[in-house]
């Protein structure tokens, strides 16, 4: 699904986060450490080899809501931007937390002049961020950072499961509908 929302095409698809050609980066739902791991950050690591975390470890660590940018190495993409967000219930104020995720990554993409982003779900996994409240802080966060945004024309949501897919989806209609 695609939509032009403020300038921007806003696209969403289930799929793997660290296959995403058409992208100037790629974000990564990190760890503290930057390390590899489960899910995003294991997919990410894993495809784009061992040098990544050579680099990500000067980097390291890094706090809730924070992100870095390193290169992206074997993935088809120039870089990778890593962000960590909240663990639910733990890290507080979580919607603010997972709110800064995006818009620290966004703001590294305009720093270096990206023309597109691919964002996984930040913290919805393991971090236990309902996913129903993470999309709405998604969307509220990219639409309130828009004004700000000159360099980026695409932002695209890459999910994980149907389920994701269809709250990304309705949102989205929402908002352009609205």
């Amino acid at each position: 699904m695609k939509r032009n929302l403020l300038d921007i095409e806003i696209e969403i698809e289930k799929a793997d986060i660290a296959s995403q050609p058409e992208l100037d980066a790629v974000v990564n739902a990190a760890n503290a450490q930057l390390a590899p791991g489960g899910g995003v950050a294991g997919a990410i690591h894993n495809a784009a080899g061992p040098a990544l975390y050579q680099e990500c470890r000067k980097l390291a660590p890094i706090k809730p809501g924070e992100a870095v940018l390193t290169g992206a190495y074997d993935l088809p993409n120039k870089y990778i931007i890593h962000c960590l967000g909240p663990v639910y219930g733990k890290d507080k104020p979580e919607n603010e937390l997972l709110a800064n995720c995006y818009k620290n990554s966004i703001r590294l993409a305009e720093k270096y002049n990206l023309n597109s982003i691919g964002f996984p779900g930040i913290s919805t996994g393991i971090f236990g961020f309902p996913a129903k409240q993470a999309v709405e802080v998604v969307f509220n966060t990219v639409l309130a950072e828009s004004p700000e945004i000159k360099h980026l024309k695409k932002i695209k949501f890459v999910v994980f499961s149907d389920e994701d897919l269809q709250l990304y989806k309705k949102k989205l209609q929402e908002i352009s509908a609205g």
